[in-house]
């Protein structure tokens, strides 16, 4: 039976795999098959040096920033007059129409 030994790396290289990670914009597992590494390995090593940069993500975020809660009350305020002008419209339109509709009879 033959023995495995275990490929020990410095943490220069460790640090630079990580930094590669993060700046080339490539993902986790492409930086570990450049590197000849495995990709769990290099994640481990993301994990060891506090960084969460995982490269290309595998879903690009869509979602807009939060409104504030400011924004949020403004919005409200703003929709509330328009639905109480609506409902005046609508309420003018409904009495127009007895009027006109009772005339012509």
């Amino acid at each position: 039976m033959s023995v495995v030994k275990r490929r020990a790396f410095p943490e220069s290289f460790k640090r630079e795999a990580v930094d590669r990670v993060a700046t080339s914009g490539l993902s986790a597992g492409a930086v570990a098959r450049e590197l000849g590494l495995h990709e769990t390995v290099l994640r481990r090593w993301m994990t060891q040096f506090g960084t969460q940069a995982t490269g290309t993500a595998r879903r690009p975020h869509t979602q807009a920033p939060a409104p504030s809660p400011s924004d949020l009350v403004a919005e409200v305020a703003r929709l509330r007059r328009d639905n109480d002008r609506l409902r005046m419209e609508r309420d003018i339109l409904k009495k127009a129409a007895l009027i006109f509709g009772s005339a012509s009879r």
